[in-house]
């Protein structure tokens, strides 16, 4: 079903045209319509275990795997969280394994690169490695795969057309320019913006003076994601700050969820990863704004919780 007479079939169908709501299968490309979101279904896929890399792996088949995504050639951004001087067991940054699987996964789809980057908080070495996502990566011996630093020189500036509080903002050209996005937060409490997930690692791929990007952060994020919407959203939940986020430090702050999301839809997919913290979806600012400007569903009864058995 090709995505023209897919958009006529739905509006037909929402319009009260067409009785019967049309069944098709929902690739990401479809999926990348605000009238698709507005009447389908996502599926957010959740998996509990120790094994990360078996749990990623099940979470991205689910979806339809790999392929479904990366194209043979395509650039892939893998964006994680790598923001801060942490180690894994601190669980600021995302984990390791999880960064690490989905690379291999874009490689064995074909892709010609494989880009993985974050603007960091603290100095950017020690957060690469001491993160451990340097290191993981490093081991798989593959040209086509690049673990970078950000370049100043590479952001640019972009008119935010549908933006409610920001007109223009800097954005990582590389960014911007990938053929394939893959979103990979971590899921951890905030000070500010209450949590951190998939919304809030849009952070990481902006220029300029990003702290005041904190005032009015919910409607802000919002802004900057109806820039860079992701193909694909992976949250790791496996070891996650309760207290004192973003940048933690403290174990006693740290609980194990060993918990992987993944969602189309990454609106769906932070309203998911909230009420791993019992909080409700609409508790959380950028969730509610980005629900609002039509990014995806943060109705969860509108949603197909699928939890995979491990």
């Amino acid at each position: 079903m090709e995505r023209r007479k897919f958009l006529k079939q739905v509006s037909l169908w929402s319009a009260g045209i067409i009785m019967t709501p049309p069944v098709f299968n929902i690739t990401p490309e479809l999926f990348g319509s605000p009238l698709i979101k507005s009447v389908i279904k996502p599926d957010i896929l959740v998996a509990k275990g120790d094994d990360y890399t078996s749990m990623l792996t099940q979470v991205v088949e689910s979806l339809g795997g790999m392929k479904a995504f990366v194209k043979k050639g395509d650039k892939v951004v893998v964006k994680p969280n790598i923001g801060w001087d942490r180690s894994v067991e601190q669980g600021a940054n995302t984990h390791p394994v999880v960064v690490t699987q989905i690379a291999k996964l874009c490689l064995d789809a074909g892709a010609s690169k494989v880009s993985v980057f974050d603007r960091t908080c603290n100095e950017e070495r020690r957060c690469y490695n001491n993160s451990g996502i340097r290191p993981a990566l490093k081991k798989i011996k593959d040209k086509r795969l690049r673990i970078e630093y950000i370049d100043d020189r590479k952001f640019v500036s972009v008119n935010i057309k549908n933006g409610k509080t920001l007109n223009e903002w800097s954005f990582y050209k590389d960014a911007l320019k990938a053929d394939c996005y893959i979103n990979v937060p971590v899921a951890k409490h905030h000070s500010l913006s209450r949590l951190s997930i998939g919304l809030k690692n849009v952070m990481g791929v902006i220029g300029g003076r990003r702290g005041n990007i904190h005032f009015k952060i919910g409607a802000k994020l919002a802004d900057l994601n109806t820039v860079i919407k992701p193909d694909l959203t992976i949250v790791d939940a496996t070891r996650v700050i309760v207290r004192n986020g973003p940048q933690g430090g403290n174990l006693n702050d740290v609980k194990r969820f060993d918990t992987i999301v993944g969602c189309v839809d990454p609106v769906a997919a932070d309203a998911y990863a909230t009420t791993l913290f019992d909080l409700e979806p609409n508790q959380i600012k950028s969730t509610v704004e980005a629900y609002k400007r039509g990014l995806g569903q943060m109705d969860l009864t509108k949603c197909n919780i699928r939890h995979l058995k491990s």
